[in-house]
């Protein structure tokens, strides 16, 4: 017989459970020993008994007798429940096979199985817990009572008597399970602010890996401006350790004479283009050209499942809760997601509030951008343009298809624009200070439509209406 349908004919039909102590009647039928019994005490007073299931007559209360043979049926049954081998504290009453408990009696400091637990006695001073070895520890060392309290005073487990005539008289106790339950919370406290802990050593991690990959790009590229400009990276490493190598030291003063030179040379002929090309940009005038501001809202199909979304597609947060949503060739693996529509010509604008994040970036990509790895990240592909900030950090900056280019100033407005011109190949940033200020703009040739994108490596990133 399959273990369901044995499972089936050993339930009791009064209780709906499996039997406790079965007893049989003499038309064959089973029942527990207890609900048999209180059924006859019902009918005592009609003066006539009857089986409950098939309704047979009987002349006077029976004697119950127990069926030996369903006994051990049901004690066999239960104990092959694959369930019962998650604890490994033996039953003390099941000395012949190794059975597990499921819960120990303080009182009787016995540990018992499912079997054995149903016919124990559920009077108020027999006390269950989970399955212990160890039931003396959870006994008054001194009046071997039941541990019920807990002092506050000398921090310590205490039974009745220790409260009450013990050496703890007088002081203030609590009931050992709210004590505990206080505990927790402080614990969980700790954990909260452990947790928080992590999550900045994580934004470090990232950030000080942002900053090695950033120099690595200095190091491979070939505009000399670019390099030059770059403000000093001495916060990256100790210069206390080469205090004691002159030639080291020498070596360095030298480098940095050769540099002052060629950055004196190099701005004093490329000075002046550099400051026209700026005022250019300055100079860009969108507004004496026809724009619309966009209806941005979030694509959840394409956010990554460490990102939640609001419910009015407009705010990402970062978040350690994995969001489970289904898997699909647009999602990112990561802290991205992309706008629900897109942009093939025309002149468009749209506003984010960066001032929940402390690192945050934000921009447009062409749909065709990677999903996973490095190259899906906002700026490290040639299908993406992106502004990257970190709060409260000068070293702001734009970055495209791998190259980045560290910004001048720092952004201090909780705001940014970003502006689109299809046509014309331009993609600015501003700042919504007053007045308005230019941060950057990538000029290029436009192949496919451009969704906006944001990537939100801590706290929240919202599109403003």
């Amino acid at each position: 017989m399959a273990s369901a349908d044995l499972r089936d004919e050993l339930d009791c039909s009064i209780c709906l459970n499996i039997f406790t102590d079965p007893v049989t009647l003499r038309c064959g039928h089973n029942f527990c020993w207890v609900c048999i019994d209180r059924i006859m005490d019902t009918q005592d007073e009609s003066g006539g008994y009857s089986c409950p299931e098939c309704r047979d007559k009987l002349q006077e209360r029976p004697v119950l007798q127990k069926n030996i043979t369903l006994c051990k049926i049901v004690r066999n049954f239960l104990h092959s429940e694959p369930r019962k081998e998650a604890n490994k504290i033996g039953c003390s009453h099941c000395l012949d096979s190794p059975v597990f408990a499921v819960k120990s009696c303080l009182h009787c400091e016995v540990s018992l199985c499912d079997y054995h637990l149903r016919v124990h006695s559920t009077s108020a001073e027999h006390i269950f817990s989970e399955p212990s070895s160890n039931l003396e520890n959870r006994k008054c060392s001194v009046h071997k009572k039941i541990l019920e309290y807990y002092c506050t005073e000398d921090d310590t487990c205490i039974c009745i008597s220790c409260s009450l005539v013990g050496e703890h008289r007088g002081h203030r106790v609590e009931n050992l399970y709210e004590a505990s339950e206080k505990k927790k919370e402080k614990l969980r406290s700790v954990l909260q602010k452990l947790t928080t802990k992590i999550q900045q050593i994580e934004l470090q991690k990232f950030e000080l890996s942002q900053k090695m990959c950033h120099l690595e790009e200095l190091c491979n590229m070939n505009d000399p401006v670019t390099v030059l400009q770059e403000p000093d990276t001495g916060d990256l490493y100790d210069r206390e350790e080469d205090k004691n190598d002159e030639d080291r030291r020498r070596h360095d003063n030298t480098q940095d004479v050769n540099m002052a030179i060629i950055r004196g040379t190099l701005h004093e002929e490329l000075l002046p283009f550099l400051v026209t090309k700026s005022r250019e940009n300055r100079a860009e005038n969108w507004t004496i050209y026809p724009q619309e501001s966009a209806s941005i809202l979030l694509d959840v199909n394409t956010a990554s499942n460490d990102i939640e979304i609001s419910n009015d597609l407009r705010t990402a947060y970062r978040t350690f809760t994995d969001q489970n949503r289904p898997d699909r060739p647009g999602r990112f693996d990561y802290y991205q997601a992309l706008s629900t529509i897109s942009f093939s010509s025309g002149r468009h604008y749209w506003d984010v509030d960066i001032s929940g994040s402390w690192v945050w970036m934000v921009g447009m990509c062409y749909p065709s951008i990677e999903r996973s790895g490095n190259k899906s990240i906002i700026g490290g592909n040639n299908k993406s343009w992106g502004l990257h900030g970190y709060r409260g950090n000068s070293k702001h900056a734009v970055r495209h298809n791998s190259k980045v280019i560290q910004l001048p100033h720092q952004i201090s407005s909780a705001r940014v624009r970003i502006r689109l011109n299809y046509e014309d190949g331009l993609l600015s940033f501003y700042e919504l200070c007053d007045p308005m200020r230019h941060i950057y703009t990538f000029t290029t040739t436009f192949t496919e439509p451009l969704h906006a994108i944001l990537c939100v490596c801590n706290g929240s990133v919202k599109i403003l209406g």
